[in-house]
């Protein structure tokens, strides 16, 4: 099931380029300064190849769709986190629940703390850009 909410046009978009990476969209929502998507990866080609393209296809669609996004560009880094399928239902209600989530807490605080709950290293120095 897809759920885009206002990304619909986007959405189609990014399942077009990962479909031509032989992966698929499975739920995308986001917000002003940041979205999520959730994909069903195959490994045909690198993920960071798939990220990369689903970046600059998608920039260069904005870029020539909205012309007020001129000079549009998505952050440098990305987060990719790897979950099973029996808790996708779970992550599609999250990605769903986007606007209201981050009333709360900012992406910012979340990643950080989604990184200190499973014990991954980082500088914070690099984490945002």
């Amino acid at each position: 099931m897809l759920r885009v909410g206002r990304f619909d046009r986007l959405a189609a978009i990014f399942g077009g380029i990962l479909k031509d990476h032989n992966s698929k969209l499975l739920a995308m929502n986001g917000t002003d300064n940041h979205v999520h998507l959730l994909t069903s990866l195959r490994l045909r080609s690198a993920i960071p190849d798939q990220i990369r393209d689903v970046k600059a296809l998608s920039s260069k669609w904005i870029n020539e769709t909205y012309k007020d996004q001129f000079g549009f560009a998505w952050q440098t880094g990305y987060s990719l986190f790897a979950v099973s399928k029996s808790v996708q239902p779970a992550v599609e209600e999250y990605i769903a629940g986007q606007a209201e989530h981050h009333r709360k807490r900012t992406f910012e605080e979340e990643l950080i703390a989604i990184l200190e709950l499973h014990g991954v290293e980082y500088d914070p120095r690099f984490v945002f850009d």
